[in-house]
């Protein structure tokens, strides 16, 4: 075993921000130095004085193992034989202007004790034998943008109820029971909330002390692997939560780390996150570039996560996010963009690009920033994906909120997407977000009786499949969760014994399917080619109507929305191809909890004109449904086949 050191060159990578490996030596390694087994210690401490390794071998005690300063570097250095697996550890810090003695979990640690515990332990990451090599090699050559990509979002603390001791699910037992959730559901991927340690629990994951380590809550880093190979196999990706744009003020995390504001920015001014009570990253610096870029790649490549999904970009890209007037300073240029977190993000989409080919970078931006999925070399972030926390909001908030009388006047949050929705690729989430903190479940924000509420989440998810872009869904929203998310329990698992709920898990079902087996819906979902309003100018009156296409031109789907609560008959809706026309799927069926109003059998469509088609179909329309249509067999052309 040789010692895990860098050399000369990949230290100044490091430094000057270049490193893209700087776990293989950073943080506590397993090593065989001079004939004795033991690890070999090094982390980032410019400022401080002294470093030491304090844990269960030394009793804790700073003057037992200290770490030797590689000159003008700032990194300090060390071995200490005879640590075994497991045990724990901290670094022991001397800060240059005096004061006490801090002690630090290890940045760069593989494994943490839990919490309350705050020490970081030794780990190795060998050893786990991988059974999932043909999905990694068909997911370097597909193109996952113009293939079907659904993604189901997952908290794994609380989407099973703990243990009666109340300890959480592991890993290794949520696999199988998560996969087979996920394969029924038709769901492409899954994404999980972050899985980097995290000292309180209620913060999801989201303000992290160990960004090498997976949280030891549900298990060891084999563990996860195990996860991962377990979906791996049974063909669904695994995307990570990421949280690269701010850090907890906990004492042992990365917070004045050697006593001097090192990780995070010094100027008060770009340094709080005043939102969350969390620190930014100084992304000036070269070491903390590395740090994080390493991580990205580090995950990828130990883990084989099939994406990532960065967290608050917004917070990242503007220097007054979040900020009154008078706390935040321009940059050089005089205006409000962080230039620096900006050029990070070029930097980390192409290190992510070029190392992981087929892997996706998936933003949370939440402003019009120009470009989130444009090229770097054409002077975008890079991003594959971005959120469309827009339509959210505008179908959501300001529409389906509404009782159906009063929608008419709020007309335009129908069409106003129509606008904007090929400037970038867009994921469209239905997240954790909407159902935390007094905004109530899916099935609590709409108005009405249990079976208009049933039926307008079924008209909201049905929406979010039609658009152009990929959707995705909270835990507990393919059923109607009734209460809010909690992360201290799990899912209401037992609602599915009701009908309306079953029925909604049925629709979510065969919304995947379809989608997932028609070429309409995804092959160009990103091309203006592949959408055309049939009537938008009915939503004055709750009805709207749109085409799906691909690119054969009988690769064609009708979507019709009646957002109204009263059934519309001998509707005509204009179509582009002759022939009968097939209702696939009518959100208002009895298999899914509805009413039952449809046009079982499908429609012939008529040589009468109508909104810019050549030819019509007379509909009856359900309320509060979507109903979906395609040519029947016969109209097809055998050349479409």
């Amino acid at each position: 075993m040789s010692p895990p050191r860098a050399d000369d060159q990949e230290v100044e990578r490091f430094l000057s921000g270049n490193s893209r490996r700087a776990f293989e030596w950073l943080g506590a390694r397993l090593s065989r130095e001079e004939g004795a087994d033991g690890a070999r210690f090094a982390t980032w401490a410019p400022s401080a004085r002294g470093v030491s390794v304090v844990g269960d071998f030394n009793e804790w005690n700073p003057a037992a193992h200290p770490l030797r300063e590689r000159e003008g570097t700032g990194i300090w250095e060390g071995f200490v034989p005879g640590i075994a697996l497991g045990q724990r550890y901290q670094f022991a810090i001397a800060p240059a202007g005096g004061g006490p003695i801090l002690r630090k979990a290890d940045p760069y640690a593989l494994l943490a004790e839990p919490s309350p515990g705050t020490a970081s332990q030794l780990w190795d990451l060998s050893g786990f034998d991988w059974g999932d090599g043909p999905w990694m090699l068909s997911r370097s050559r597909t193109d996952h943008l113009g293939n079907p990509l659904s993604i189901y979002e997952v908290h794994l603390g609380s989407w099973l109820p703990p243990e009666p001791d109340g300890s959480r699910r592991s890993y290794r037992e949520l696999a199988p029971r998560l996969a087979d959730t996920i394969a029924e559901l038709g769901f492409t991927h899954i994404e999980l909330m972050p899985l980097a340690e995290h000292p309180f629990t209620g913060s999801w994951g989201y303000q992290v002390t160990g960004y090498y380590a997976p949280t030891s809550r549900y298990g060891r880093p084999q563990d996860l692997m195990a996860f991962v190979d377990h979906f791996h196999r049974r063909g669904i990706g695994v995307i990570l939560d990421w949280v690269p744009g701010h850090f907890p003020r906990d004492p042992h995390g990365l917070s004045r780390f050697d006593g001097t504001f090192l990780y995070e920015y010094d100027d008060p001014r770009k340094r709080e996150h005043g939102e969350w009570g969390t620190d930014v990253f100084d992304y000036q610096k070269g070491p903390v570039v590395s740090f994080l870029i390493s991580n990205a790649l580090f995950w990828l490549e130990h883990y084989h996560f099939d994406g990532l999904r960065v967290d608050a970009v917004s917070s990242m890209l503007y220097l007054d996010y979040a900020r009154r007037p008078g706390q935040w300073a321009t940059n050089r240029y005089g205006g409000r963009e962080n230039t620096e977190a900006i050029r990070f993000l070029r930097r980390l989409n192409e290190a992510v690009h070029a190392c992981f080919p087929g892997v996706l970078t998936i933003a949370e931006e939440s402003t019009s920033w120009p470009g989130v999925t444009r090229p770097t070399d054409r002077g975008g972030l890079g991003f594959d994906l971005k959120w469309d926390l827009g339509w959210m909001h505008d179908i959501v908030n300001d529409y389906l909120r509404l009782p159906p009388e009063r929608r008419p006047s709020a007309a335009d949050q129908l069409t106003i997407r129509s606008r904007y929705m090929f400037e970038e690729r867009y994921v469209l989430p239905l997240s954790h977000d909407e159902v935390v903190h007094g905004k109530g479940s899916l099935v609590g924000k709409m108005p009405g009786d249990d079976h208009r509420r049933f039926a307008n989440v079924r008209l909201l998810l049905g929406h979010q499949f039609a658009q152009p872009g990929r959707p995705l869904l909270f835990m507990g929203g393919e059923f109607g969760q009734r209460r809010e998310w909690d992360h201290d329990r799990g899912l209401d698992w037992e609602l599915l014994d009701l009908p309306a709920h079953f029925g909604l898990r049925r629709w979510v079902r065969d919304l995947t399917a379809f989608c997932r087996a028609e070429p309409a819906v995804f092959r160009l979902q990103d091309d203006p080619r592949g959408f055309e309003w049939v009537d938008h100018q009915g939503a004055d009156r709750g009805v709207i109507s749109f085409l799906r296409r691909g690119p054969r031109s009988r690769q064609v789907v009708l979507f019709v929305f009646n957002f109204l609560d009263e059934p519309r008959v001998d509707e005509r809706v204009g179509v582009p191809l002759p022939g009968r026309w097939a209702e696939r799927l009518n959100s208002d069926s009895a298999y899914y909890g509805g009413g039952n109003i449809g046009n079982l059998g499908g429609v012939q469509a008529q040589e009468i004109p109508w909104q810019r088609q050549p030819y019509s179909v007379v509909l009856t329309l359900p309320p509060l449904a979507m109903l979906v249509l395609v040519p029947a067999p016969e109209a097809s052309d055998s050349d479409d086949s």
